[in-house]
């Protein structure tokens, strides 16, 4: 059985979240961002001690339809923009339809309906945070960094980071307290 779980975002929540998984007698089989499959269906008591452990760690079980397809764009963004190491040159409409088995004219449309906020500006935001973690790494080269993240050029990262931040990346990159947000705030 899988269950649906939101702001799992990273290895360490996976590892929280499998704990707890554990802690509750529920047979962890996988855990992945967003979703865990376990072994066997847990009573509705076990699902609510589930549930409650994990909103107090800042989670939360998704029980419907609409909320896990964004959640699970949310997750495959995540997962192109920080987790792939790779240099981001894709197409996200064509990778979110491939990845979710949706037409992505309608995962569009559900996105911005519940969030207010279009999945291309999300996808901006996750960008952005990953080029205010490497401008803080300081190993790579703005043009790097550019290429990295499938920006056409230095100049149009600039111009992105400078609309979503207010600021250029190389103040940025000087400014001595650096405000980065966490992945699931953005």
């Amino acid at each position: 059985m899988k269950l649906y779980i939101k702001n799992m975002v990273c290895n360490r929540c996976k590892m929280v979240v499998r704990s707890e998984l554990e802690k509750a007698g529920l047979l962890p089989l996988s855990v992945d961002l967003g979703e865990a499959e376990i072994k066997n269906r847990p009573t509705k008591n076990q699902l609510q001690a589930f549930g409650a452990s994990l909103k107090q760690l800042g989670f939360e079980l998704i029980d419907d339809k609409k909320s896990r397809i964004i959640e699970k764009i949310k997750n495959e963004i995540i997962k192109i923009v920080h987790h792939s190491g790779e240099n981001i040159s894709i197409n996200l409409s064509d990778h979110l339809s491939a990845a979710l088995h949706y037409d992505y004219g309608y995962l569009s449309n559900l996105f911005s309906e519940v969030e207010g906020a279009t999945i291309e500006k999300y996808f901006i935001s996750q960008r952005i945070e990953k080029v205010k973690e490497l401008l803080v790494y300081d190993e790579l080269s703005l043009s790097e960094i550019a290429d990295k993240l499938g920006y056409s050029s230095v100049a149009y990262l600039s111009s992105q980071f400078k609309k979503v931040t207010g600021l250029t990346p190389t103040f940025y990159k000087s400014m001595k307290e650096h405000k980065r947000k966490n992945i699931e705030d953005l």
